[in-house]
């Protein structure tokens, strides 16, 4: 392998970039391959790209000498912005909605005492200036939602848990980046009730525009039919990330402003769902591979002896003591039991954003810059590698497996723009309620009804008779004032049975 801004330029040619695609796809398939090891051995994904960048840096097989943190930098930001995407794509608003008060509470007031204790036991502990332990304890105090939900995706929890651990990874990156950022700038750090005001301020202004975005995009997707299914998953894509652009360029917090756009979109039931759910996952994948291998790529393993046992002393504090502290601190008047926040205590995985966040000082020459990031990244693998596979213990001996419930129905929506209608594609899972209810006692709403069954490959118009099965395929067409009531009706029998809209069961995703 060659070596990275070494030696004299050379043009580009259609070889080198034959061997830089090859060396691209060798990588992204081994990391594929990766996703399998860690979900059979507990470990979250990221600590195996970061291992195959490490492997193909300086110190390793591959020899690449790359040290541009501006680059790694603005890779990394870009990845953040679609995984912070993916992951609001996929958080149901009936899960983070009444988790929403502690989860804020968290991301704000929490984000402030991990920060101060983590500062404090930096500066007391390894002997490190207030500026740098400052920036150490506001990098380090961000979760991160996919390294905690890739080891617990296989435990059922409890809504609130999962409700707040989610919105709190989604909402607490825009405070702690506000706050690098602040800590990283040349000259003093303004007053404590200057920077509040300006987190306020950017929270604030983020918000509105994710909001707004993602409201005006879910009723565009909804009104208009494009000419191609697979436009669908990369008009949602671009809405997003214009909502981080919009929010960054008016002087607010891009990051929450996609989160939340993306969230809106997520709860707006939009046409070709599963497609562009999908789509997303799968970008959401190749972000994180390609920022955990460039930030592998950027560390160099021969200079993090000295840093081993600093990054050992700041991990224990910030996992021993800060974040259990910000967790009571901030659950307990949310009357929260304790099992669950002893859990979301031990929850607080951090992955890339902090690694990302080590870069800003840097960037901007800040001294000790460099055992900052050494610092960081020892704290992230190694607590990690703690962390990740005790979850699943944790949570089975805290017992708080969810209770079972009926799955939820897919439901893919296709506009039919010219005929004023909608077309949806229900798929019946297993453990839906839906299972050995006749077609007539769906009781759609005026304006809809079954067209098509497939059911074994084999497709029929149904009766009104027809029993419907698990495995079926039901072809619905509506009408555009009945939509939504449609949807909320299958969706409420699937839940709840024949006898849903009786019971009390519904088909709202609040």
């Amino acid at each position: 392998m060659g070596r990275v801004n070494q030696g004299r330029e050379r043009p580009l040619t259609v070889h080198h970039l034959n061997q830089l695609l090859l060396v691209c796809s060798i990588v992204l398939l081994v990391a594929v391959a990766a996703v399998r090891i860690s979900s059979r051995s507990g470990l979250p994904s990221l600590l195996v790209y970061l291992g195959i960048g490490v492997l193909m840096g300086q110190d390793g097989i591959g020899d690449i000498h790359f040290d541009n943190a501006e680059l790694t930098q603005v890779i990394g930001y870009a990845a953040l912005v679609v995984i912070l995407a993916e992951g609001g794509l996929g958080t149901k608003w009936k899960e983070i909605g009444p988790a929403l008060p502690a989860a804020s509470a968290l991301a704000l007031a929490g984000v402030a005492v991990s920060v101060g204790v983590t500062a404090t036991a930096a500066h007391l502990l390894i002997g490190l200036e207030w500026r740098q332990a400052l920036i150490i304890g506001a990098v380090v105090s961000s979760t991160d939602a996919a390294a905690v939900f890739s080891v617990l995706r296989k435990i059922p929890l409890p809504a609130r848990v999962t409700g707040t651990l989610e919105a709190e990874s989604g909402f607490n990156d825009a405070p702690v980046v506000i706050l690098v950022v602040a800590f990283s700038t040349a000259g003093p750090v303004e007053h404590w009730y200057v920077l509040l005001g300006e987190i306020a301020l950017e929270l604030a202004i983020g918000a509105a525009i994710g909001l707004a975005v993602g409201w005006l995009g879910s009723w565009g997707l909804r009104h208009v039919a494009l000419p191609a299914s697979g436009l669908y998953p990369i008009a949602v894509m671009a809405i997003a990330v214009a909502a981080y652009a919009a929010g960054a360029i008016a002087h607010g917090s891009g990051f929450l402003a996609v989160y939340l756009a993306a969230m809106v979109m997520g709860n707006a039931r939009l046409p070709h769902w599963p497609a562009t759910r999908g789509f997303a996952d799968g970008l959401g994948w190749l972000a994180q591979i390609g920022m955990f291998v460039l930030l592998g790529l950027l560390v160099t393993p021969s200079e993090l002896g000295d840093d081993i046992v600093p990054a050992l002393l700041i991990g224990l504090a910030l996992t021993m003591v800060a974040r259990p502290l910000s967790v009571v601190l901030c659950l307990t008047p949310f009357r929260v039991p304790w099992q669950e926040q002893t859990l979301m205590s031990w929850a607080g995985l951090r992955g890339a954003v902090p690694i990302i966040l080590a870069t800003i000082p840097m960037v901007n020459g800040v001294d000790g810059s460099r055992r900052i990031f050494n610092i960081v990244f020892v704290l992230v693998v190694v607590y990690t590698l703690v962390q990740g596979p005790t979850l699943p213990w944790l949570a089975r001996t805290l017992r708080l497996g969810g209770g079972s419930e009926a799955a939820d129905l897919g439901i893919e929506s296709a506009p039919l723009e010219r005929l004023r209608g909608h077309l949806l594609s229900v798929a019946i899972p297993e453990g839906s309620k839906m299972h050995g209810v006749e077609v007539h006692e769906l009781r759609l709403p005026a304006g809809s009804a079954v067209t098509l069954v497939v059911r074994d490959g084999t497709s029929f118009v149904p009766l009104p008779s027809t029993v419907l099965r698990r495995g079926d395929e039901l072809l619905v067409v509506a009408t555009d004032p009945v939509r939504d009531a449609a949807e909320r009706r299958l969706r409420a029998v699937g839940r709840g049975g024949k006898l849903a809209g009786w019971l009390g069961t519904n088909g709202s995703d609040t």
